[in-house]
């Protein structure tokens, strides 16, 4: 229970950050491209690198901070940051295909998905 309060928490920060940005950047950005998202996407892969990167290499952290803060708050203000930072930790790692199948695969796949979605609210 203390862990579901804990994601809770740290979502529900996430989520209205993620809404403010967005409103920020379409109130002060060009219209031209979904620079919010763009920010949000960027923002949240910076935040959550240095936040894993700095709690497991350089300080010990309990385990209720990344449940609140990477989990929580950076799952809920935006999931391409988990996508970025599994694949640099594959590249890390050595696994160089891994890591591009991965960006290949989630870009790709997302992109079509969103298509297909698309598609079929159009249809129904």
């Amino acid at each position: 229970m203390r862990d579901a309060l804990l994601i809770g928490v740290g979502g529900f920060a996430g989520a209205n950050v993620r809404y403010w940005v967005n409103i920020f950047a379409a109130r002060h950005l060009s219209p031209s491209l979904p620079f919010g998202t763009l920010l949000v996407n960027v923002t949240g892969s910076l935040i959550l690198g240095a936040f894993l990167a700095w709690t497991t290499e350089r300080v010990l952290a309990d385990p209720g901070y990344r449940l609140v803060f990477a989990v929580g708050f950076c799952g809920a203000y935006t999931t391409f940051s988990s996508f970025a930072f599994e694949t640099i930790r594959l590249i890390e790692q050595g696994h160089l295909s891994a890591a591009l199948a991965n960006f290949v695969l989630n870009n790709v796949l997302s992109l079509g998905a969103t298509v297909g979605g698309v598609v079929l609210a159009r249809a129904i």
